[in-house]
């Protein structure tokens, strides 16, 4: 037989990790060496471990999968990930490929397609659920809407202030360009963050970045 494949977990719902991790035990293809509740604990945790895949949640405290997924292929670009989540909204599912997944899963996909998605991505292929391909197609195939901005959730003002900061510049710098207080500035910036879901300004500008704003953007 083949050896098993080494699989890392990172959830932050202790008791889906056991079912996980139950389940995957249960499969002769693959073998779980190590389990994480959050982003900074999956990077840490692919660091010490000579793992084939990891397959990771999307919404975790701290460091986000989202955030977690780049830090990985940025030490380790070979090592396939595989996003195994509750949310197939637009945002997710492109957030989660473009932070470099090579598959796509919802919670509630049985073991045998689990495994099989595992096997795909470690054999350099891609991979979606039914669900979430249908919505990867659409988006593939949808005109894009010239006026649609890339954050709606934001104020015209926070949109050019994030703009800013993905471009580089400092609270003193944007401040100065936008006749604004630093006070002004910070206050705006921790209502993106919120409104981002972002848990840090690195990961605003990574997802503004994503968007095509800011440094290499629009």
């Amino acid at each position: 037989m083949s050896a098993q494949l080494r699989v890392v977990i990172a959830d932050d719902h202790p008791m889906f990790r056991y079912g996980l991790r139950a389940a995957l035990e249960g499969a002769a293809e693959v073998e779980v060496v190590g389990e994480a509740s959050d982003g900074a604990g999956l990077v840490a945790l692919v660091e010490r471990t000579a793992a084939d895949v990891v397959l990771t949640d999307l919404d975790m405290p701290g460091v986000d999968g989202y955030t977690a997924i780049r830090d990985v292929l940025t030490r380790f670009p070979d090592l396939p990930v595989l996003v195994l989540t509750m949310h197939a909204d637009d945002d997710a599912v492109l957030g989660g490929l473009r932070a470099g997944a090579r598959g796509y899963l919802l919670k509630g996909a049985e073991r045998e397609e689990i495994v099989r998605a595992i096997l795909t991505v470690a054999g350099g292929g891609t991979v979606y659920g039914a669900q979430v391909g249908r919505r990867v197609s659409e988006l593939l195939t949808q005109r894009p809407d010239p006026t649609s901005r890339p954050f709606p959730e934001l104020t015209p003002r926070e949109e050019q202030i994030l703009e800013l900061v993905a471009e580089g510049l400092g609270n003193h710098a944007i401040a100065g360009r936008l006749t604004l207080s630093e006070k002004t500035v910070r206050n705006n910036i921790a209502t993106i963050l919120v409104k981002l879901h972002a848990p840090d300004r690195a990961a605003a500008v990574a997802r503004a970045r994503d968007a095509g704003v800011g440094r290499h953007g629009r």
